[in-house]
């Protein structure tokens, strides 16, 4: 099973202030240092929640940064809000950073949830399933088939629409999903899908395993979906809140118990959400996974 961690990109709900590029940097650098396998940029444009109005980075500006400054650990989106970019651009994007990096990119894609940075950036907030659909249909059609695309839905169209050059690879896309329909579309599109956040295996994720194979069935899916899973990890003494999760606490030991329950529950990989998203909390989880791998 592979283990990465989530980028520090936004303040959301846990930091003072906005990470810098620099800061976002070093903590990728780090990751890879201390042996991780992945780390994963957010895509949001603001958060307001609870009244206030706090910042957060550009994903894939700092995901083009990132390619460049490190050199092994892969890097994926988690994940893409497709209505915030034209769906042929964010494709074209997809495979310009999956080349900066030498091939380290999986392209994670979601249909959008916090309404108020659509309406703060004037993006609409109605039928935000439909329009992923048609995105999704017009990503994977000019990053996996290789063939000129052209489509005219409801809400996106190209014609004869092509990325030259060309993706120097079948680029993966995730889909992250949990209702019927969502999970429908990674059944027939996506190569691999994500649920989130746990800590250790629950009710909760039993019953989304199981409502992800009875999707595959209905739609007559059989080649295997790629499984990731999102989980917290919290470390109190660093920082006392986490609010409404049951995470992955405790020390190295503990940290790898809950890692091998998702790896015997068949997890492929996992991403951390550390809270806090600091250098110290970085490395006692690198303990955590060390002892998860030696185990």
């Amino acid at each position: 099973m592979k283990v990465g961690v989530l980028l520090p990109l936004g303040e959301e709900p846990y930091f003072s202030s906005t990470p810098s590029h620099a800061e976002i940097r070093r903590f990728a650098l780090q990751a890879e240092e201390v042996g991780l396998d992945s780390v994963w940029f957010v895509d949001h444009l603001v958060y307001r929640l609870g009244g206030g109005t706090t910042g957060v980075q550009e994903c894939w500006t700092t995901a083009a940064a990132v390619a460049v400054a490190t050199s092994r650990v892969e890097l994926g989106t988690l994940v893409v809000a497709t209505e915030f970019r034209n769906p042929a651009l964010l494709a074209k994007m997809a495979a310009s950073v999956d080349e900066l990096s030498d091939g380290r990119l999986t392209l994670g894609l979601g249909a959008g949830w916090h309404d108020p940075e659509y309406e703060a950036f004037g993006y609409p907030t109605d039928h935000k399933v439909g329009r992923f659909e048609e995105s999704l249909q017009i990503i994977r059609g000019l990053l996996h088939d290789g063939e000129p695309v052209t489509f005219d839905g409801r809400y996106h169209s190209v014609a004869d629409c092509v990325l030259v050059p060309p993706p120097g690879r079948r680029i993966p896309i995730l889909v992250a999903s949990f209702r019927p329909r969502m999970l429908e579309l990674t059944a027939r599109h996506a190569d691999g899908w994500n649920t989130a956040w746990y800590g250790a295996p629950d009710e909760g994720l039993a019953t989304a395993r199981a409502d992800l194979q009875a999707a595959c069935e209905r739609v007559g899916r059989t080649e295997p979906l790629t499984i990731t899973v999102g989980i917290h990890v919290h470390y109190p003494d660093l920082h006392p809140t986490l609010e409404g999760r049951d995470p992955l606490t405790g020390g190295p030991d503990e940290i790898a118990a809950g890692l091998a329950t998702h790896a015997a529950q068949g997890a492929e990989h996992v991403v951390a959400w550390l809270v806090p998203q600091t250098a110290e909390a970085l490395a006692r989880f690198a303990e955590g996974v060390a002892r998860f791998r030696a185990a």
